[in-house]
């Protein structure tokens, strides 16, 4: 661990995440025990997105402007720029293989190597309208030797490599950089949220067993999938609580806004678990009778809709070819595994072993109350992965002892004249010697 009076605390780093429900903004930085300090925090109602995607610009920018201004208040500084979460029925995944040829099978694989290969991919062909947004490597293979996680410092001629690559819409990156712009902002990276959510809510140990992070939105329900310290599989499944919503609003016949006020206080996920005779009131609009719906129906209600998310959820699971790998199980998370049950009933549709994750294992201690909680998941995840980023920039910049050693010392000139000493055996030795040997031979010649 870093010692306190060697520390240099770094900048301050600000989040955006445009949720279907809610735009949260974070502002933090981590302190001398490597934990996350959230300074600032700012959660608005999001009006203008539909399973993850920007439907209204106007009203967005109205949402980040008035987050960015109650967070540059408990700041007291300006933002210019923010980190940004990217979702949406949109993104999708696929698979490729990478080759690099090397010329010197005597100099070891380098970080240049993966980088030619990684910027490779960037180069691959999509769909009109897409273009990539994560490439994540997944295991090399250096002149056929498999399964190999580091190649970095092993010799070889032909380098394979397979790549788990993120794609999205053109059109919703733009409108996400287009809000933003115009709230006087630029945009630091564009991440996706179940990546940003994994950061803040998987251990290490997680990662490695194999585990399947879910993060219940209110539009969109995204998975991430890690095995063996790698991300094998990412899925955006176009459902989330706000569905639950809808068909409670249609099966109760009550307006939406009491429909969500009925799944948070009063939803079960589990039919089973409610109570028969127990009646819920809900005042009538203007001049009408008040309204009675028992518990039981209405968890009957969300019962059937979770159920068929989570049968979505299985079947990513299998697709991802990772079904049988996941000791971890499933970890829940966003405003939708706040709803009574749910952990339960993931366990019975699923067949995973489940528990619900909250993200504030990384931060320092004194932030706030609401951010316990699963909601916050992705907002967190976001500034943890931005100021990993900032650590690692930062040491880049930094020059090393053997690269400040290896500088020349400029050479001492006195009065105008400069005197070189050319080193024993090398090449300006040899220069020096022709020369010398051309004025000798051109004075006797003189003299003669």
């Amino acid at each position: 661990m870093r010692e306190k009076q060697n520390f240099r605390m770094g900048e301050i780093v600000a989040v955006l995440d445009i949720g279907t429900t809610k735009v949260c903004v974070l502002a933090g930085r981590k302190n001398e025990y490597d934990k996350v300090e959230v300074i600032a925090e700012a959660t608005v109602t999001s009006d203008g997105v539909l399973r993850g995607v920007i439907a209204n610009i106007d009203k967005m920018v109205k949402a980040i402007g008035d987050a960015i201004a109650l967070c540059e208040r408990q700041l007291g500084q300006s933002i210019t720029k923010v980190h940004v979460g990217i979702a949406g029925k949109h993104i999708k995944a696929l698979k490729h293989k990478g080759i690099l040829t090397r010329d010197d099978t005597h100099i070891e694989i380098n970080k240049t190597d993966i980088n030619k290969l990684i910027r490779d991919m960037y180069k691959l062909v999509l769909p009109p309208g897409d273009q990539i947004i994560h490439v994540f490597p997944q295991e090399y293979t250096v002149d056929n030797e498999q399964g190999i996680t580091d190649p970095i410092g092993m010799s070889g001629i032909r380098l394979e490599a397979d790549f788990h690559i993120v794609t999205g819409q053109t059109t919703a990156t733009n409108n996400i950089t287009r809000c933003v712009k115009r709230c006087g902002l630029s945009i630091g990276e564009i991440t996706l949220e179940p990546i940003a959510s994994s950061e803040a809510m998987l251990s290490k140990e997680e990662k490695e067993a194999g585990v399947a992070l879910v993060d219940i939105g209110g539009g969109t329900t995204d998975i991430a999938i890690f095995q063996e310290g790698i991300l094998r599989h990412t899925a955006v499944i176009p459902f989330g609580g706000d569905v639950v919503t809808k068909d409670i609003r249609e099966g109760c016949n009550v307006m939406s806004q009491m429909a969500e006020k009925l799944k948070v206080q009063h939803g079960n996920a589990l039919a089973s678990e409610a109570f028969d005779n127990r009646i819920i009131v809900i005042p009538g609009l203007k001049g009408r009778d008040s309204k009675e719906i028992s518990e039981k129906n209405l968890a009957k209600i969300i019962q059937a809709r979770v159920e068929e998310i989570f049968d979505f959820i299985v079947y990513e699971i299998n697709k991802s070819g990772y079904s049988r790998k996941l000791i971890g199980g499933i970890v829940l998370t966003g405003g939708g595994a706040l709803l009574k049950n749910i952990k339960d009933l993931a366990s019975m549709c699923t067949a995973y072993d489940t528990r619900i994750g909250y993200p504030v294992e990384h931060l320092a201690h004194g932030y706030k109350k609401k951010l316990h909680s699963p909601m916050y998941a992705t907002s967190v995840g976001l500034l943890i992965k931005a100021l990993n980023e900032q650590v690692i920039e930062e040491e880049i910049e930094e020059p090393t002892v053997e690269a400040i050693e290896e500088v020349e010392t400029p050479v001492e000139t006195k009065e105008q004249e400069v005197e070189v000493t050319p080193k024993e055996g090398g090449i300006l030795q040899t220069i020096f010697k022709g020369a010398k040997d051309f004025f000798l031979e051109k004075k006797d010649t003189d003299f003669e």
